[in-house]
Formats: structure tokens, sequence, C-alpha cells
């Protein structure tokens, strides 16, 4: 028997566009495995950071780095969409199946197909045409440790040919050098999916994107390796609480177990792990509404039924088959 199936009562039994007010929350521990650079401007802009209360208890204000909503989802948007296209779930401009190839289904084209996984889940927009609400709400992620602990200054250049920063053919120096901030590897964001009137292999869709998703941020051809790790998942009837609260939540958590009151850079990842799992226990008390929280056992095996389903190609051609089914 599938994890999900015993409770079937608080997922979609089919997509419909009219809200029923079923929420599924998955916690997400995003940690980087390597630099990485997030910022909303260009190359050689500061990072995204924003100045908070460094918990819900200690009113201290800090600086800490955001990984702002579309950072995350577009990236796991396009590692579905890659997914897609390669079994041929990519449908055309106007709600077809068959079509020319430039009017396939594309990001940022006023091309969706509208009746795709990726469209009817993480939404479209037609100028002058339809639309499709994402059903995948996020909100910024931010560090738990203050900016000026997790993170460094790095020169980046562009050598010649000729493994110099000189052209070899005028002499002239190169003006390709530039100091871009990154965040250093072992620094750990908080982070909260939730998922509106999904059906249960919509949540699969959804799971396996994010747990599939290695790369976040700017020149995420060389850097931006980040690991994904589902600290739980909510069922309920209502939106929880922020990322912020809980990020200051498990803050003020760990400040208290510090041995002498003071956090250090990097961060145990077991030890955050029990932290938020508690802070999502106590932040749970403050919800308004009916809500259940799935045990650290089916957290487990839902991980490992995704993982199975997306480890096997006839698997997978399947799962796409049951969510197109849905929008047809």
């Amino acid at each position: 028997m599938s994890t999900l199936e015993p409770y079937a009562n608080w997922l979609a039994e089919k997509y419909d566009n009219l809200p029923h007010g079923k929420y599924v929350t998955l916690f997400v521990r995003r940690q980087a495995e390597s630099e990485v650079i997030f910022r909303t401007e260009g190359s050689g802009e500061d990072l995204s950071k924003e100045l908070t209360f460094a918990g819900r208890a200690n009113k201290e204000q800090l600086s800490r780095v955001v990984i702002s909503k579309r950072k995350q989802t577009a990236v796991e948007r396009r590692t579905g969409r890659e997914l897609l296209r390669e079994h041929g779930f990519l449908f055309f401009d106007g709600a077809t199946r068959q079509g020319k190839e430039e009017d396939r289904c594309g990001l940022n084209r006023n091309k969706p197909c509208a009746i795709c996984a990726d469209c009817m889940i993480y939404g479209y927009a037609v100028g002058g045409g339809g639309a499709q609400k994402s059903r995948v709400m996020t909100d910024d992620a931010f560090s738990v440790l203050p900016a000026n602990m997790i993170t460094g200054k790095r020169t980046f250049n562009a050598p010649y040919d000729n493994g110099t920063m000189r052209d070899p053919v005028t002499g002239d120096a190169s003006h390709s050098i530039q100091a871009d901030p990154y965040v250093k590897p072992g620094a750990v964001f908080l982070d909260m999916e939730t998922l509106k009137d999904v059906t249960p292999d919509e949540l699969r869709y959804v799971l396996g994107n994010l747990l599939r998703t290695r790369r976040y941020g700017a020149i995420s051809s060389r850097l931006g390796k980040m690991s994904n790790t589902l600290l739980g998942v909510v069922f309920s009837d209502c939106e929880l609480f922020s990322n912020l609260e809980l990020t200051q939540e498990v803050y003020d958590r760990l400040k208290a177990q510090a041995p002498d009151g003071d956090l250090s850079f990097p961060l145990d990842s077991e030890a955050v792990d029990a932290v938020a799992k508690a802070a999502i226990d106590s932040l749970w008390n403050e919800v308004v509404g009916r809500k259940h929280r799935l045990p650290d056992a089916e957290v487990t095996a839902l991980v490992g039924e995704v993982g199975d389903v997306f480890a096997d190609a006839d698997k997978v051609k399947a799962l796409l088959e049951r969510l197109s089914g849905l929008y047809s």
C-alpha cells in the first residue's frame, strides 16, 4: 500500500479549478554543498539579504541571506519539464497534443500548452488569454545563521587561450575580472513548499522535482550545488506559519543548546533536523485549523517510494501518463 493511501481525504481525487482547501506542506532543509550565489541583480551585485530579528525570542537584529521564491521553484520546475520533454508530455500552444515544434509548450514564450503537468501544477499566464494560478506556493527561504558567518568573496576571471589575462595578439590586459560574494558550502536554509489541492500523483511529481534538483542560484554550471532533505509533511485545511517564523524558532533553540550560547559555522545537519522538527511541533500549536503531520517513518517511506518511481523509466512514464489524464 502506498504511504499516501491512508491520507486520501487530505488530497484531491482529481484536478478541479475551484479551491477546496486541501494543503500539503513540505518542510525542507536546503544545504549548500558548494559555493552558491543568490542575487536578484546581475553579475557583481551583492547577495540577496534581509534584516530580521535573530529569533522569535531573541530580538537581536541580524542580516540573513535569502533564497527568493522564484529562485527555488523555477529551477525545480525546469527539472520537471526536462522529464516531460524526455517522455513526450510537453504539448502544443492551443491545448493540442499535435502541432509544430516551434509551438511546443515553452517557458517565457507566451505559448503554454495549458494541458501538461507543468502548466497545471506550477501555473501559466497568456497575455490576453487564459491562466492557471500556481498550486505550488512558496516563500523566501532564510539562512539560519547570519550572513557574515556564511558568506565570503571570491575573485573570478576569464583568461585567454594562453592562460593569462593578456590578449595574446594585442597584449592588452583583460577587464574580465570581478569579485563576487558567495554563500559558503555548509550553509543551511529552511524552507516550506505548500501544495494546494493536489492529487497523490501531483504530490509525487512535485516532490520528485524537489529531490532531484541539485543546482540553484547564479553561475549554476560551475557553482550552486545544494542538497534538499525532506524533514516533514503536513496535511491541513489552511496555510501554516512562515519560513521566517520557522527559521527564527530554530535559531532560538540552537542558540539555547549551544555550550557557550554562541552558534558556530558550519551547523551540524542532524542537530538542525532534530531542532527543526521540534520547532514545527511548537509552531504547530499556533495554527488555527485542522492539520495532520506525517510520522517520520512515513516521511522516509514516501521519499523511498518517490525515489523508486523516478529510478524506473517505465514507472516515470506511467506517472506522467496518469498526470496527463487529469487535464484532458
